[in-house]
């Protein structure tokens, strides 16, 4: 167990040492952070519409886009340069390859996610008050089932002619509970209504993050071996 973890947290430094070096993927998933905001800011009529009752799907439809500009980044550079193909043949575990990758992606995009957060906040004048913790709990469950079904299809596409025109075929179909039970629940925060009205919808969440763990887990041998 010792030696797997280990065996995890190695590529997970290495990952993150990499992107922490060049910072691309978090300055062009902040950037389109702040373009997207200012965008629905400036396009919303608020005479007709209430920020509150729009902002949750526009906040998590932020994060799914934003998080497709970079939950492909690591394949597509060790593609390219052939590192990929040395970790797999590293005397390494395909699912602890999987797992190093997947917290690595989450690591990234809960950054950008909580970015998304506090610019929407901004633009669109909401307030949170004491159920912010519980939002930023919300939205990192969210995250960990987005990188989990979006690393298992990153290695899916990457190497394919369509390549990135691929993965948002398919992952959105399978990231419906995400946003539906996410929204849900951050539009329940927003309202400013108590934690309890939305254990349901953590509750479903928490449980779709376990099963796409697993299911990425499991299939991700496969997928690499093929």
């Amino acid at each position: 167990m010792r030696k797997y973890l280990k065996q995890i947290g190695t590529i997970l430094w290495k990952d993150l040492l990499v992107e922490f070096r060049t910072r691309e993927r978090l300055i062009t998933m902040g950037a389109f952070v702040v373009l997207v905001a200012i965008l629905f800011n400036y396009a919303t009529d608020w005479v007709r519409v209430s920020p509150e009752d729009i902002a949750s799907g526009l906040i998590w439809m932020t994060i799914m886009f934003a998080g497709l500009l970079g939950v492909g980044r690591t394949f597509h550079l060790e593609a390219e340069n052939g590192a990929f193909q040395g970790i797999l043949l590293s005397p390494v575990p395909k699912d602890a390859i999987f797992l190093a990758k997947a917290l690595a992606n989450f690591v990234f995009l809960y950054i950008v996610a909580l970015l998304v957060v506090a610019v929407f906040m901004f633009f669109f004048g909401l307030e949170v008050g004491s159920n912010f913790g519980m939002l930023t709990i919300v939205i990192g469950l969210g995250v960990l089932a987005f990188v989990a079904l979006g690393t298992l299809f990153t290695a899916v596409s990457t190497g394919t002619r369509m390549g990135d025109t691929l993965l948002p075929v398919l992952i959105f179909p399978l990231l419906a509970p995400v946003v539906i039970y996410g929204t849900t629940a951050t539009s329940q925060f927003l309202a400013g209504r108590p934690v309890t009205e939305a254990e349901g919808s953590i509750r479903m969440l928490a449980a779709f993050v376990l099963m796409a763990f697993f299911l990425g887990w499991w299939l991700f041998r496969f997928v690499v071996e093929d």
